[in-house]
């Protein structure tokens, strides 16, 4: 046997009754630490998630946006609003609050670009997601509906680069605050992208399918004469495949009819064309007033329901008074007459006149707004003309100076030339308005009333020799004159009477008035018109009246023209023609 003692062989079970290992024990341990570390890790990911999640569903904008409650009047904050039309870079870093419409918004991520207009002004706006504005807020603007009434703060910037898109170019708003005053539906009736498309677009894509369609028709007709599965036949219809597809490419801009934008027309006004060519409408009864006041006129206001027609004729609205019929009155020709012989002696009314006219022309309507005045002079009915002429330099001069943004508005959608006139305004007499007609080929009588195209070509031959658009036409021929109006002492075929023009159409209507009572019921007569009709106004001639001349203005055309607009229905507020009472 060796002397060397045996090794003790342990069991399984006496080494589990004596405890694990060291080397086991160090990597259980190890294995526990993993798994703590694991679990730790654990714990500090949902840490972060739960505090991310606390922040997302924490709105830090809350009151800085939303739909206010109704405006009854209950509360004043003191608030100052600015006019979109007042920011410009000196108010650069103010906190400004300005209420307008949402022309448009662009979202884009935590980003919303806006457009706020305020009547032709526009200013662009940004609201972006940060410390101080929440992702709902950012949403909630973004999904505001087109031409909602807001009230936006913000701090105004001026951005490096000039903003196209708005009419306030040099600055932009930081938006703080948003919340909606009174919502609009969606969709509108009418897009005002649509009808807000400069005129010289919808021209151009007018052409342009016009040609197209001429187009299709000269292959139709070859069609017709080629033979049926022909090569010839395929070729054509690839042709017309392929031209049909180029007019639907070109046909990219919808062109609103002027009969849907004056079924909607509180939308269509709200065009900065719209807004512009309104506020010079009103410019132009505020000059005509500023003048006329600086001249002593007083303003009167003469009476729209009568008891006959004013001026005769068939031209009158006739409606049910009481027991008996009365008119709408066609002109206050009368009254003005008769306040003169009242002895205001200068006397000036801006007011409806209502004429029955079955007429669709660009120039008429059924009602309109008069700019009337009548005046007494002392030795010559040219004084009054003199005055009229200045009245209208005054009115020209005051609309390029103190209007020049609205006009540019205007001109950006309907481009048109300045309107050329003189000073002292150019004054012709008939007889030489007729020779330079018949000079270019234009058939025209002595004493023939000048039609809507002659009209027009004598303003272009006026235009091309004076270099006016603006002139004055004097001595009209008797025949085509009112029964009120003085015949010339120096011919008795012509008359004190003149019309004023721009750019070749008739803006006013007047002349010198017969101030005798038995003249004046003598062209009764000779004019057809039942004296009877007009005794109170004949009658008023009996007690002693002044001389005495004036005019009748069309607003609307004055305006029209100026601007050298296409249709009266655009210089209107809510036309009325013979087939338009509404809106």
């Amino acid at each position: 046997m060796s002397d060397q003692p045996k090794e003790e062989v342990k069991t399984e079970q006496e080494q589990d009754q004596k405890g694990p290992s060291k080397a086991q024990l160090k990597k259980e341990a190890a294995k526990a630490a993993k798994k703590a570390a694991a679990a730790e890790r654990a714990s500090q990911r949902a840490t972060e998630k739960g505090a991310t999640a606390a922040v997302d569903t924490t709105d830090v904008s809350e009151g800085k946006y939303g739909v206010l409650p109704l405006i009854q009047s209950s509360t004043k904050s003191g608030k100052v609003f600015t006019r979109v039309e007042e920011l410009d870079p000196s108010k650069e870093n103010q906190v400004v609050h300005i209420r307008g419409r949402l022309h448009n918004s662009r979202g884009k991520g935590n980003l919303v670009f806006l457009v706020i207009r305020q009547r032709q002004f526009t200013v662009q706006g940004v609201l972006a997601k940060g410390p101080n504005v929440s992702k709902q807020m950012v949403k909630f603007t973004s999904e505001v509906n087109k031409e909602s009434i807001v009230d936006v703060t913000g701090t105004l910037v001026v951005p490096k680069e000039k903003i196209d898109a708005t009419t306030q170019k040099d600055v932009e708003l930081q938006i703080t605050e948003f919340h909606v005053v009174t919502s609009s539906i969606a969709p509108l009736p009418i897009q005002l992208e649509d009808v807000s498309r400069p005129a010289p677009i919808l021209a151009a894509q007018k052409k342009e399918i016009k040609q197209i369609e001429k187009e299709l028709e000269e292959i139709k007709k070859k069609r017709e004469g080629v033979q049926a599965g022909s090569d010839e036949e395929k070729k054509l219809e690839e042709e017309e495949k392929a031209l049909v597809e180029k007019k639907s490419t070109a046909a990219k801009y919808v062109k609103v009819s002027r009969a849907v934008r004056l079924d909607n027309r509180v939308l269509d006004l709200r065009t900065q064309a719209n807004q512009a060519i309104f506020t010079l409408q009103s410019a132009v009864g505020q000059l005509f007033r500023e003048f006329l006041y600086s001249r002593n006129f007083m303003e009167i206001h003469t009476p729209k329901l009568i008891g006959c027609a004013s001026e005769g004729g068939a031209n009158v609205f006739k409606l049910g008074f009481f027991d008996r019929f009365a008119f709408l009155a066609q002109s206050p020709q009368l009254y003005k007459q008769m306040g003169i012989c009242s002895d205001f002696e200068r006397v000036f009314e801006i007011a409806p006149v209502f004429r029955a006219e079955n007429s669709f022309t660009h120039r008429h309507l059924c009602e309109f707004v008069g700019l009337d005045m009548e005046m007494a002079f002392n030795e010559h009915y040219h004084e009054v003309v003199d005055l009229l002429g200045e009245l209208f330099v005054y009115i020209f001069e005051g609309l390029q100076s103190r209007f020049v943004k609205q006009l540019e508005t205007v001109n950006a959608q309907y481009p048109f030339e300045p309107l050329k006139f003189r000073k002292p305004s150019l004054r012709l007499e008939f007889p030489e308005a007729v020779q330079l007609l018949r000079d270019n080929g234009v058939e025209i009588g002595d004493y023939d009333d000048l039609s809507t195209q002659v009209e027009r070509q004598l303003g272009q031959l006026v235009k091309a020799k004076y270099d006016t658009d603006f002139y004055i036409l004097d001595k009209f021929p008797k025949a085509v004159r009112p029964f009120y109006t003085m015949p010339d002492p120096n011919n008795p075929n012509y008359t004190n009477a003149y019309d004023f023009f721009i750019r070749g159409e008739e803006i006013m209507s007047g002349g010198q008035r017969v101030h005798d009572p038995d003249m004046l019921l003598a062209r009764c007569k000779e004019c057809g018109v039942e004296p009877e009709t007009v005794k109170e106004y004949i009658d008023a001639f009996k007690y002693g009246i002044l001389p005495h001349a004036g005019g009748g203005i069309g607003l609307e055309r004055v305006v029209m023209l100026f601007m050298g607009l296409k249709n009266i229905r655009q210089t209107s507020l809510f036309p009325r023609d013979p087939k338009r009472l509404n809106p």
